[in-house]
């Protein structure tokens, strides 16, 4: 339980960090982040108190998926604004375009990374990752090509609202679902129970 509980948390901080570095980098934020800042640039929102709100809304959408949250779901509510607020804090503003781009690639790697952590804890999907993992369950569609599907469709809508995009941005929208499937099977903490363990949605 204490490993789960670790690599849970982990896992969310490393989430909301690597929402820094794509801040930070400057090149184009990943598709959920602009949604975020273009919800933040609207109403004049710190972005962490953006990810906040929208991932308690994102909630409801688990309603018609049959989704059940767990101490995860809601400790990624909580825990990605605060941790993505207090790295920004940290990270000063960068100038050098070889660092910047280093600094973008490490915050996809970083990602999918953490994503694989805390899903793989087994105390159930963040709201945005329910999503995917729910569509996942309810259709049969692989795990990357509903990640994939989801990022565009953020994308667009935060673009429109005027969120920060640019090559970031296309890259982590091609390259999450892959290497999110490539990071889970890494996390999956075994747990007394296959209920338990099981991750909805992805096949074990």
């Amino acid at each position: 339980m204490m490993r789960r509980l670790v690599q849970l948390y982990v896992g969310l901080v490393l989430y909301g960090v690597s929402t820094a570095m794509f801040v930070r980098a400057d090149l184009g934020a990943d598709p959920w982040n602009v949604f975020h800042l273009g919800v933040a640039k609207i109403f004049s929102l710190n972005i962490g108190l953006v990810m906040i709100l929208v991932g308690a809304l994102v909630l409801l959408l688990w309603i018609p998926l049959r989704q059940r949250p767990g101490l995860g779901t809601i400790s990624n509510v909580i825990v990605l604004g605060l941790a993505a607020d207090t790295a920004l804090a940290l990270m000063p503003p960068l100038d050098s375009l070889f660092v910047r781009s280093i600094l973008l690639l490490s915050a996809v790697a970083v990602n999918a990374i953490a994503t694989g952590m805390y899903i793989g804890a087994g105390f159930g999907s963040g709201p945005r990752d329910g999503l995917m993992t729910g569509i996942n369950a309810r259709t049969g569609w692989s795990v990357r090509s509903v990640r994939t599907a989801i990022e565009v469709t953020v994308l667009i809508s935060g673009w429109m609202m005027g969120g920060t995009l640019g090559v970031g941005t296309v890259l982590y929208a091609l390259a999450i679902g892959p290497l999110i499937q490539l990071c889970l099977p890494w996390f999956r903490v075994p747990t007394q129970s296959k209920k338990s363990m099981a991750v909805p949605g992805v096949a074990p």
